[in-house]
This record gives structure tokens, C-alpha cells and sequence, in this order.
């Protein structure tokens, strides 16, 4: 190898080897913070226990939670189903109020249609005057 590569390599054997260092150290920092002391061991268990309590009237409140959402859906339904009968009987009123169509809209232009076409035939047969005449062209 090459004089200059020499070089390369050992300064990143360095560099690598202070980084290892560094690395080494916080991880002994870090779990030496995380290993309790004797005086906090009292503090840990009230902690616990304390989390144990709230655990408990969490639970607790989201039971009070399930069972006021489950009765204000059955206040809602109730109101939902009164005014559901309350339109019902406003249709059937509307209902009995208009007068009840016999034709729908395309029915009756059929009619009309028809009755159109009739009185066009009528017109056609009192303006021959039904005589029956043979009419021929002249040659």
C-alpha cells in the first residue's frame, strides 16, 4: 500500500476509536440514572401506587362515560322515534287533504292526445259531409 493510504486508515481507526469511547460513556451515564437510589425506593412505591389509584378512577370514569353515552343515545332515540311519528301523521293529513289523482302527468297527455286526434277525425267526416263519392283525376 501506498504511503498516503497508510495514513488514511490509521486516522480513522481513530476516530472510530473515540467514537466507541464516547458511545461507551453514555451508555454507563444512562444506566446509572436509571437504576434507583435507596432513598427513592419509598418515593417508587408511592408512585406505584399512586399509579395503581389512577388506573382504578380511570377505569371508573370511562365506565360513568360508557353508561351516560348509552343513556343519552336511548334519550336520543326516544326523540328520534316521537318525531318520526309526528311527520307520519303529517303526511297522512297531507294525503287526505289533496284531492287524489286518478291520471298521472304522462296519463293525461296521453288523454289529451287522444282526444285531440278524435276531434280532428269528427272535424274530418263533417267536412266530407259523408258522402261517398268517387273522385277520379282527369286525364
Amino acid at each position: 500500500m501506498r504511503p498516503g493510504s497508510w495514513c488514511l486508515l490509521v486516522a480513522l481507526l481513530a476516530v472510530s476509536a473515540i467514537s466507541l469511547n464516547a458511545q461507551s460513556e453514555e451508555s454507563t451515564d444512562s444506566v446509572s440514572h436509571a437504576l434507583p437510589l435507596p432513598s427513592t425506593a419509598s418515593q417508587l412505591s408511592d408512585l406505584r401506587q399512586k399509579l395503581a389509584d389512577s388506573e382504578r378512577q380511570r377505569q371508573e370514569l370511562t365506565k360513568q362515560l360508557q353508561d351516560s353515552g348509552a343513556q343519552q343515545e336511548t334519550i336520543a332515540l326516544g326523540q328520534l322515534r316521537q318525531e318520526n311519528q309526528k311527520l307520519k301523521l303529517q303526511l297522512k293529513e297531507a294525503q287526505s287533504v289533496m284531492p287524489l289523482r286518478i291520471l298521472t302527468e304522462q296519463q293525461q297527455w296521453f288523454v289529451a292526445g287522444g282526444g285531440v286526434a278524435l276531434i280532428a277525425l269528427l272535424c274530418g267526416i263533417f267536412a266530407s259531409g259523408w258522402r261517398r263519392q268517387r273522385r277520379q283525376w282527369l286525364n
